[in-house]
């Protein structure tokens, strides 16, 4: 698991708030939370090449799910509901099999949101977003 501080930010340590979820709408208790955290557009849905991202598995689990403390920012979080545990999305013709969900819970039409639909800050308090899983298939 990852130390919740990305690397560029340690001189900000004592800025850093918490970071939390609540994943809402879960279909079935199997399977693990595939997490992505990240600052950058540019790797968003899936920040597993962002140097300053932060990439989480952990077992699927009811109630809040702490994701650490992070320094002052615009974050984005985007979870898969790995079912099956096999450390990916599966899909189908391009539909995703098993449940996605975002940060903000923005509209999903053809494909992921975008980051800036997805962002939002983190500042002078901790934060706990309320993340609804949806599945296509």
């Amino acid at each position: 698991m990852a130390t919740g501080v990305p690397p560029a930010d340690q001189g900000q340590a004592d800025k850093r708030q918490a970071l939390s979820m609540d994943v809402q709408g879960l279909r079935s208790a199997k399977g693990n939370f595939l997490i992505c955290v990240t600052r950058q557009a540019a790797h968003f849905p899936d920040c597993r090449h962002d140097p300053e991202g932060l990439h989480f598995t952990v077992p699927v689990t009811s109630g809040v799910v702490a994701l650490g403390r992070m320094a002052p920012g615009r974050y984005a979080i985007a979870i898969i509901h790995d079912e099956n545990g096999n450390g990916k999305l599966d899909s189908f013709a391009g539909i995703p099999r098993e449940g996605v969900g975002f940060s903000r819970n923005p509209a999903i039409r053809f494909g992921a949101p975008s980051f800036r639909s997805a962002q939002f800050a983190l500042a002078d308090a901790p934060v706990r977003q309320d993340i609804k899983v949806r599945y296509f298939l």
